[in-house]
């Protein structure tokens, strides 16, 4: 692609950096939406990450990174007409590496210029005195601009891909491991750009590039793991009704899972087994060897076939049961819980919930529990108390600002899943209730006090629509928790401060701007709004926004006295719950402190251990 040959289709393997370094992508037209969900965000962290880890030591020094294994991260397509070169496959990667790429510049701007890696140049690049992002689409420049500045985007009116690119952003804020956002940093990134490769696939004409593309995704051609996987069980199977039967069940339950998602099976797959059968997992060390449960995350079909003993595959009559019966009791469930990550579903709130955070493991550990011996209601009751038990243990960490991140959290999902699994209900209660008894953070007995920095927006957005949630359902009143949570739209609620940002109004009680901004970050300084009153009534003194909190939700209302009249649903819940709720003339340092007790109240109520056990 460097220099115009019109004679070969080329390839060669690449660097990230010497991928985007100064080089412009165009996109055409019919091909610039950019679909990545989260579930592909989280996977693309948390391999990368992964790998890094298992090489990264706190004591190396930086130049050990040059022997870190690499990682390859796939092909892209190119087309290269009159100069320009024109993405054909490979776009839903290199943008997302693109947002990568910016988030960790914005988690390097602040530290010392010798501790930075100079990645601006992949991001974006001047050409003929132009400055430009370097996969260059033209409805993106705005919010790519946001991004790369580090400042608030306003979604409404943008089209799907924007929209798009600002959650998935999001994304990366949430599932990057924090301990990989302090000293490692640089070390990432000089990984990162060096060490993970592409093959960058070059043609010289449009048809060449798109005949390349549609043999590299013939899938008629290759088979997936779970294709493999079937054809080794069915192999086994030698009666040809048998065969036919268990072939249909497979294919059935396998359009069902991919309605939802159209790799969902694969998913499944990993979950299912992991939760009934996987019994070791990766040493936390360098230089481990994968288990169980890392083998099936990457080699599911492999790991059936040489585990044939511990999964009751001796015969054909294990295989027939293995399909027909372990793999369709498990899918139907799993496709339960999988729609109840997706929908609120009443008496499932707490796997929307747990899903509304980016928890991606907890599919596999609600499995872990149920047998095919269980009433549909004990079910539904094992998969209510570990998404309860789930709900509690991650709030909990992050009003504690510990890591929910795949690479920190698997090693601990693993062992909860071997400590509950095919456990009756009540032993599961128990097991789960003293387990998170035994926790020595909780939201009162907290490292330090929870409030708002650059990462966790997203987070207390989340815990603040659950303490209101929970005041409005045990006040008699309609629950709007779906539309607290809702992340666009004109009528979207963001997180918002009490105080306007004017230090100089709070001289009296605080001498340095720092000071100031420390005790307004605090969780009980800060509410959850509509966008629009934030941007009518946000700048304006406390006095003269009481009265408009008033009309808002319960949270915000109890601000103001009369929230305390006339509102019998209200006084009850505080009488009952002996929260020390009350109304503020004025708001002052006190006043904030004293919110801050409260919330931290409430939030042990509205995560309450005692819930397992009901």
């Amino acid at each position: 692609m460097r220099g115009n040959d019109n004679r070969q289709i080329q390839g060669k393997t690449r660097s990230v950096k010497e991928l985007l370094s100064g080089v412009k992508y165009s996109i055409d037209y019919y091909q610039r939406e950019y679909r990545w969900q989260e579930k592909h965000i989280v996977e693309l962290i948390n391999d990368l990450t992964g790998c890094f880890l298992e090489d990264y030591e706190n004591h190396h020094i930086r130049s050990q990174v040059s022997s870190y294994r690499c990682y390859f991260l796939g092909s892209i397509i190119v087309s290269q007409r009159s100069g320009d070169n024109f993405i054909i496959d490979g776009q839903q990667r290199l943008t997302s590496l693109t947002l990568l790429l910016i988030y960790l510049n914005n988690l390097q701007r602040n530290r010392n210029e010798k501790d930075k890696v100079a990645i601006d140049d992949l991001v974006l690049s001047t050409k003929y005195g132009i400055k430009s992002f370097n996969i260059k689409v033209d409805d993106r420049i705005k919010c790519m601009e946001a991004i790369y500045e580090d400042r608030d985007f306003d979604e409404n009116d943008q089209t799907e891909s924007v929209q798009n690119i600002l959650v998935r952003y999001d994304d990366i804020k949430t599932c990057f491991p924090d301990e990989l956002k302090d000293k490692a940093v640089p070390y990432f990134i000089d990984w990162l750009i060096e060490k993970v490769h592409l093959v960058e696939i070059v043609a010289f004409k449009d048809e060449d590039a798109y005949t390349i593309f549609e043999t590299m995704n013939d899938r008629g051609l290759s088979l997936t793991p779970t294709e493999m996987l079937k054809g080794y069980l069915l192999a086994n199977i030698e009666d040809l009704t048998k065969k036919n039967s268990c072939n249909m069940s497979w294919k059935k339950r396998v359009e069902k899972l991919n309605q939802i998602n159209k790799e969902e099976e694969a998913d499944f797959i990993k979950a299912w087994l992991r939760s009934q059968h996987a019994q070791s997992i990766r040493e936390r060390k360098r230089g481990a060897e994968p288990k169980d449960f890392d083998r099936i995350g990457t080699e599911f079909h492999r790991w059936v076939r040489d585990n044939e003993s511990l999964l009751g595959l001796k015969d054909q009559i294990g295989f027939i049961r293995f399909i027909e019966s372990d793999f369709d009791f498990y899918s139907r469930w799993y496709e339960s819980i999988r729609k109840a990550a997706l929908k609120f579903t009443e008496g499932m709130e707490y796997i929307f919930y747990n899903a509304q955070i980016g928890f991606t493991q907890q599919h596999q550990v609600l499995l872990s529990p149920i047998t095919k011996d269980d009433q549909e209601e004990v079910i539904l009751n094992k998969l209510r108390v570990v998404a309860i038990y789930l709900d509690i243990f991650l709030n909990r960490r992050m009003w504690n600002y510990r890591d929910n991140g795949y690479s920190t959290l698997s090693y601990n999902m693993f062992q909860l899943m071997l400590s509950i699994r095919s456990k009756p209900l009540e032993e599961l209660k128990n097991i789960l209730y003293q387990k998170i008894i035994d926790e020595k953070e909780t939201f009162t007995n907290s490292r330090e006090s929870f409030h708002l920095h650059g990462m966790n927006r997203k987070h207390i957005k989340h815990i603040l629509a659950r303490m209101i949630d929970y005041i409005e359902k045990r006040s008699g009143l309609p629950s709007d928790y779906l539309k607290y949570v809702t992340s666009r739209g004109k009528k979207k609620y963001e997180v918002e401060h009490i105080w306007a940002n004017h230090p100089e109004r709070h001289r009296d009680e605080f001498e340095h701007n720092s000071d100031f901004d420390k005790h307004r970050n605090l969780i009980g300084g800060l509410l959850l709004l509509p966008k629009q009153f934030n941007a009518s009534y946000g700048d304006l003194p406390y006095e003269q926004k009481l009265e408009h909190y008033h009309g808002q939700n319960v949270l915000a209302k109890s601000l103001h006295a009369k929230a305390y009249v006339h509102n019998p649903g209200f006084t009850r819940f505080i009488e009952e719950s002996e929260l020390p709720f009350k109304s503020y003339a004025g708001f002052k340092k006190d006043d904030l402190l004293e919110r801050q007790k409260l919330y931290e109240q409430l939030a042990e109520k509205v995560w309450n251990p005692e819930e397992i056990l009901i």
